[in-house]
């Protein structure tokens, strides 16, 4: 039995986390922290367990087994790593951490405690991304060659608990805007699909729109566009944005083969199908697109609690996801000096 501790009791932990933990035959939720106690009582009241007074606390108790990082982005390292040496598995949220300097430092901790380090990319669990994968694996539209993937919406204020004044628009808690919170999904994802890594990156980071409660420019990224070489030679874009004013998320990859064009989530009534050189198209019946609204289900706490207890390795380590951060640090660099980064 997995007995989980969630460090963060905000939306990510509200509408994902918790409900799949409390979903999950083989894991307990243990018990909550959060610098907001009254958030963490009433997660406590809701799907049980008890509340404890600060992460040390929680990380000090010898039931608990694993913990959920659900924190800003600034505190994933700290609380990961310190996490990791109590003895804990940990899940900790995307995106991994704020440098490339932190990562390297979370994987050590994991390497060295012998415990579990996993990060909540969730789209590597989507069953469309994983058939996809498997498609262009078989040879299904040849050699790939470019890509386009994309993922935006009107903002995290529309869903954070904080609203407005949500902590994703403060540089001193996020460190990066759209770029980490949605972009780190794309990047992620494209090395998944055509399992291969980006070796350079072209970048524009930059904030065009969103204001802060005072009506000034937020202190980070709300649009991001990057182009990306694989080591393959394939090139691609990868955009992020919180300024998609509409009515629904944009959240699609298409991908450009020498034997025809295999897309994902880029039309309403089929979530996955190849169109070939001769015009035929080849649908895949999958499941029902996730809507921004549908939060829970992901899959990630069912591949965090399955690992554990067949005592594998997660298909979404810290070492493997590190690679995807490497490329938004490059692009982070890229526009800001200009130039073509290539990642080491």
């Amino acid at each position: 039995m997995v007995k989980a501790g969630i460090i963060g009791c905000g939306g990510i932990a509200q509408n994902r986390h918790i409900p799949e933990y409390a979903a999950n035959p083989d894991a307990e939720i243990a018990g909550y922290c959060d610098w907001n106690r009254d958030r963490a009582k009433e997660m406590a009241a809701k799907y049980g367990g008890r509340v404890y007074e600060s992460v040390d606390e929680l990380l000090s108790d010898p039931t608990i087994n694993a913990v959920s990082v659900c924190v800003a982005n600034t505190q994933h390292a700290e609380i990961t790593i310190r996490a990791l040496k109590a003895g804990k598995h940990v899940l900790c949220e995307k995106p991994m951490a704020v440098s490339i300097g932190e990562c390297e430092a979370m994987v050590q901790a994991a390497e060295e405690s012998g415990k579990m380090l996993m990060i909540g990319q969730n789209q590597r669990m989507m069953k469309e991304h994983q058939r996809a994968r498997a498609l262009i694996r078989e040879g299904a539209i040849g050699k790939v060659l470019t890509f386009r993937t994309a993922f935006g919406h009107q903002g995290p204020e529309h869903w954070s608990v904080m609203k407005n004044r949500t902590w994703f628009f403060d540089k001193a808690q996020a460190a990066m805007g759209a770029v980490a919170d949605l972009g780190v999904h794309k990047t992620d994802l494209i090395q998944f699909l055509l399992d291969d890594y980006i070796s350079e990156v072209t970048a524009v980071i930059t904030t065009l729109d969103k204001k802060d409660p005072e009506g000034l420019p937020i202190g980070v990224d709300d649009n991001a566009v990057c182009v990306y070489r694989m080591r393959s030679g394939a090139i691609g874009t990868m955009t992020a944005s919180w300024t998609y004013y509409g009515a629904a998320e944009e959240n699609y990859t298409v991908i450009y083969g020498t034997e025809g064009v295999l897309h994902i989530y880029d039309r309403p009534d089929y979530t996955l199908y190849i169109q070939k050189p001769d015009g035929e198209r080849i649908y895949y019946e999958m499941e029902k697109k996730l809507r921004p609204e549908v939060l829970s289900g992901s899959g990630v706490i069912d591949e965090f609690v399955s690992a554990l207890t067949q005592n594998r390795e997660s298909c979404i380590s810290g070492k493997d996801v590190m690679m995807a951060m490497k490329a938004v640090f490059a692009g982070v660099e890229s526009s800001r000096t200009g130039q073509t980064v290539r990642v080491l």
